[in-house]
């Protein structure tokens, strides 16, 4: 008889139903111009899903504070804590073409695209003429190694929050994404960052809480991008710092924000004292005014 009930039992429960919880793909938005991107969450998983744009992978990070996504009923939150929240910040290039894509995010047998559009971003050709003894300079391995390498930071801790405040008081020179052309020659390359036409020696800021990744001095072999700092914001986003007179953090040091981290120059490849932000997202240099103007997820 007892062996009877605990066949019964065992049938009973494993007949009972597991409740399944599909998850649940988000995008901030769904329309961008280049330069841009896309904020995009992946909520109810258990496991870290994957997300495609443009047929490149990106890393999905967990969000830091899942309380911000907790239903405000104690039961459903309960059931929730059981679950994971991922986000993805995925940069649109700013040579990227304007059209219609998709983003594709993916987890074991569960996938979804949403739709996305991108649009030209209207920005035209800056012709540059350099004076001769910055024209025949040439970027060094040491700086491109060092540079290249630190923007594509992918570290796991959020560091920022809120909007980002800008790094120099002096008005904005030179906006992201504008098409370059040096000394008359053919269209190379495009702006990959915001500059500052600051007078030598005044503040330059962090804009958001970080940790310096490296940096690097003209003397040293910087040649073209003169004294810099790089700092890493977490969760893949990096910035760096271009052309300062001087360099007040070292490798490896916490900055908040707001905090002075340098001053203003002319160093390396540069028509005069400037400060050149630029912001990057695995790599991928995006839009700064995108980070001050709002508050990214």
């Amino acid at each position: 008889m007892k062996r009877l009930l605990f066949v019964v039992i065992m049938v009973s429960f494993a007949c009972t139903p597991v409740e399944s919880v599909t998850p649940d793909f988000v995008l901030k938005k769904t329309t961008l111009k280049q330069g841009e991107f896309f904020q995009a969450l992946v909520r109810n998983v258990k496991d870290q899903p994957r997300v495609w744009f443009n047929t490149q992978e990106y890393k999905m990070f967990r969000v830091d504070d899942p309380e911000q996504w907790l239903p405000v009923d104690a039961a459903k939150r309960i059931e929730a804590l059981k679950y994971k929240t991922y986000r993805a910040l995925i940069p649109v290039e700013n040579l990227t073409r304007a059209g219609t894509y998709s983003v594709l995010a993916r987890l074991d047998g569960w996938e979804e695209r949403i739709q996305v559009k991108i649009e030209d971003n209207g920005k035209g050709v800056s012709h540059i003429t350099l004076s001769g003894d910055k024209s025949g300079i040439s970027a060094t391995a040491k700086e491109l190694n060092i540079v290249g390498s630190s923007l594509k930071t992918q570290s796991y801790r959020k560091l920022w929050e809120g909007k980002f405040l800008y790094p120099s008081e002096a008005t904005r020179s030179s906006p992201f994404g504008v098409k370059r052309s040096y000394n008359g020659g053919p269209v190379s390359s495009y702006h990959k960052g915001l500059d500052f036409a600051g007078s030598m020696g005044s503040p330059v800021y962090a804009p958001a809480n970080a940790k310096v990744i490296a940096t690097g001095k003209e003397v040293e072999g910087f040649a073209v991008h003169g004294n810099t700092i790089l700092l890493d914001h977490g969760h893949a986003l990096t910035s760096i710092y271009m052309h300062l007179s001087k360099i007040e953090v070292a490798d490896g040091d916490t900055v908040t924000k707001g905090q002075k981290i340098g001053e203003v120059g002319h160093t390396g490849i540069s028509t005069g004292p400037h400060l050149h932000w630029g912001t990057y997202l695995y790599g991928v240099s995006v839009e700064p005014e995108v980070f001050v103007t709002e508050e990214v997820l």
